[in-house]
């Protein structure tokens, strides 16, 4: 079976801040402790905060990295766009060569093209196919899109092609 390579960018990091939460603040605590006075012990307190934060970290890691898993990868579309895939489009009125890719929230980085499903122009993408046309409503005004190629999911990670 398949894996989303996010899934393993947020077991990678769920392994280090458990590690910090198990190992590293434990020591943190028992040396602020040796301090003395817990009352007035700003270390021992910075340290009880790192804490629970750590705690909610693992918490939301975990939840994220079990509903990305559960996710049906034969539910995503392998000839039109959905979840994770690479498009191409082609502005109508400059002919510029516009790249999206349709990630999840822990991945967007909208100055390198990775949007997210739910956004806007994630919304306007989905389904569409090579060849289709859209127009995208965006507080800068409507931009009206030629989608030029699309490469799914199924063919950026799971069929080792050189798209």
């Amino acid at each position: 079976m398949h894996e989303l390579p996010i899934v393993k960018q947020l077991t990678e990091e769920l392994q280090k801040v458990e590690k910090e939460l198990r190992i590293d603040v434990p020591k943190e605590l028992r040396k602020a402790a040796a301090h003395g006075d817990l009352r007035e012990n700003a270390e021992y307190e910075a340290a009880k905060q790192r804490q629970s934060f750590l705690q909610a970290r693992v918490a939301h890691l975990t939840a994220r990295i079990n509903t990305l898993a559960s996710l049906k990868l034969d539910n995503i579309p392998k000839d039109s766009v959905g979840f994770g895939s690479r498009i191409h489009l082609e502005d109508a009125n400059t002919g510029e060569e516009v790249v999206f890719e349709l990630v999840t929230p822990e991945e967007v980085d909208a100055r390198n093209g990775k949007i997210s499903v739910s956004s806007p122009i994630g919304k306007a993408l989905l389904n569409k196919s090579e060849g289709d046309e859209l127009s995208i409503t965006l507080p800068s005004g409507v931009k009206e899109y030629a989608v030029k190629e699309v490469y799914t999911l199924h063919d950026l990670f799971f069929r080792k092609s050189d798209k």
